[in-house]
């Protein structure tokens, strides 16, 4: 197994709505904003490469919107998701599978793009099986009012229309399944039954991190994003993944942070916090 962080650029959110009820003037020493209180976020993706499979986990904002909707959010920077496979030696017909953690634009928007007429939508990745689980498509597709502006029918519809979505099987009581080729922890205090991709890698336990800690500045129990539908149960997520990454040494690797790709963890008198920060190429 290879893997390989694929940047697909910047965008900004508030940094209120990202750190909830912490105050400005405690999570501003990480995330400095702007004046308009917007703080710079990456949209970072992970391909994984083995024999038979090209996996690519979730997909940036993509770049199908209207300018009017792209200009809420900023967006920044120099890397994009096809100059990073082009980078790496790859394409996107050869992507054997698209793994979406969740479905909320900013992870699955590059999932769909218009076809060469722009007339009509089509899969981003013309091969490729695109996995979600049924009961995040089910909160996706009729979503609630809270999260309706995040779920667009145009990135998700187009999946399953083009008969190449498939599920990865979430058993009532379990919090890990098999997804395609590797473990799968679900979680449900972001958005229901998001998943997080756990990969064993050069001996180590990789845990794609998606929205339950989107960045280093979201490892204290407390920074909480309001985004979150259920922000105590993401409390008592966070804490059980915490311990046990700590305990275990697992690498934490980050898809929003905008300067750091992974972290391993340490326990100190005010709780887990970050140890090492370095990039996945460094592993």
């Amino acid at each position: 197994m290879k893997l390989y962080t694929i940047e697909t650029g910047f965008f900004k959110l508030d940094g209120g709505a990202m750190f909830g009820v912490v105050p400005k003037t405690i999570w501003q020493q990480s995330n400095p904003a702007d004046e308009r209180n917007m703080c710079t976020w990456a949209m970072r993706c992970l391909l994984v490469e083995t024999a038979d499979r090209l996996t690519l986990v979730d997909t940036g904002i993509g770049t199908k919107q209207s300018a009017k909707f792209f200009s809420h959010y900023y967006l920044h920077g120099e890397a994009s998701l096809d100059g990073s496979l082009r980078q790496l030696g790859f394409d996107r017909s050869e992507v054997t599978d698209v793994f979406l953690t969740h479905l909320h634009f900013d992870h699955c928007g590059g999932a769909i793009r218009y076809n060469a007429a722009r007339e009509a939508y089509e899969p981003a990745f013309p091969v490729a099986r695109f996995w979600s689980n049924e009961r995040h498509w089910q909160w996706a597709t009729a979503p609630n009012p809270r999260e309706k502006a995040s779920f667009l029918s145009e990135n998700i519809q187009p999946i399953h229309q083009s008969g190449q979505l498939s599920m990865v099987a979430r058993a009532e009581k379990a919090m890990v399944a098999d997804g395609p080729g590797f473990e799968v922890i679900f979680v449900d205090g972001h958005t229901d039954s998001m998943m997080l991709p756990v990969l064993r890698y050069k001996g180590r336990t990789l845990v794609f991190m998606a929205d339950l800690i989107p960045s280093a500045g979201h490892i204290p129990l407390p920074y909480v994003m309001g985004y979150d539908t259920r922000p105590l149960i993401t409390l008592s997520e966070k804490a059980r993944l915490l311990e046990q990454a700590a305990a275990e040494n697992w690498v934490l690797f980050f898809e929003h942070d905008p300067v750091y790709e992974c972290c391993t963890l340490m326990q100190t008198e005010k709780g887990v916090r970050a140890d090492q920060f370095f990039r996945l190429s460094e592993l």
